[in-house]
């Protein structure tokens, strides 16, 4: 199945998912802060993230509980993949340049990205 993008209230309910790792639509509507949507609002998002694959169901008797089918850590690399094709022409030479330039990362971080990448490096050597 090839995943697809959430939208903000899709991806919020995600969110509360996972943490969760299963619960009813009352659990998801607890977890979300003020305003909090209605219950059918939230209802509904479930459903159509069902139809998308990401979330499946156990029925007991009137009651579903909704568990994630698509992990967090799967969701973050299909998110981050798609960020660095889309906006950064898949070069980590180009996401750095950004992040040192737009997100003024101190001397400290930089070195602790450098020591990443070499790890990185060694690992696949």
């Amino acid at each position: 199945m090839k995943m697809k993008e959430l939208t903000k209230a899709e991806e919020q309910v995600m969110q509360i998912l996972w943490q969760l790792k299963e619960g009813i639509v009352k659990d998801m509507l607890e977890k979300m802060p003020e305003p909090k949507p209605a219950y059918n609002t939230v209802s509904t998002v479930v459903r159509v993230l069902e139809g998308k694959g990401f979330i499946d169901h156990k029925a007991y008797g009137n009651s579903h509980v909704y568990f994630p089918l698509i992990s967090e850590d799967d969701y973050k690399k299909f998110t981050f993949d798609k960020m660095m094709k889309n906006y950064f022409s898949n070069s980590y030479q180009s996401l750095v340049s950004f992040l040192v330039n737009e997100k003024n990362l101190t001397l400290q971080e930089l070195e602790e990205i450098t020591k990443l990448a070499e790890k990185l490096k060694n690992k696949r050597s």
